[in-house]
């Protein structure tokens, strides 16, 4: 079996941020989505699971935290700074936080954050292979 990654998230409204996750970029796997749970895929291995706040307390009694608490910041590659702009901009115009630190451009590395409807950090970021060397 392939290593993947799922990461779980609890979300206030489950539609909202389907919505949210469908505007930047990644697509909904039905296999694992019901009414109380959304699987939504980034890459062959990477998925985040959006799961309503009822379900997301039957995993654990750990509480919630408030949105506007920094749990853990997720950062995920682009293929182009055109793309990590374009991802900066859709989460700011469908119930997401665009920019919520500076920009962050070093030339070859280039970086956005922002936050989800329920404040959970994304970074989307692009990296020039070329200025890297080959190890």
């Amino acid at each position: 079996m392939t290593k993947t990654i799922f990461i779980s998230l609890p979300v206030a409204d489950l539609d909202k941020s389907v919505a949210f996750y469908k505007a930047i970029g990644f697509t909904n796997n039905p296999q694992f989505t019901d009414d109380t749970a959304a699987c939504m895929v980034w890459s062959e291995t990477i998925s985040v699971m959006l799961l309503t706040h009822a379900k997301w307390r039957s995993f654990t009694t750990r509480p919630i935290p408030p949105s506007t608490s920094s749990e853990v910041a997720f950062n995920v590659t682009c293929e182009s700074r055109e793309a990590v702009d374009a991802m900066n901009q859709a989460a700011g115009a469908n119930g997401g936080t665009a920019d919520i630190n500076p920009v962050q451009d070093h030339g070859s590395m280039y970086g956005r954050d922002m936050a989800d409807p329920d404040g959970h950090i994304w970074g989307a970021m692009w990296m020039d292979p070329a200025a890297f060397p080959a190890v």
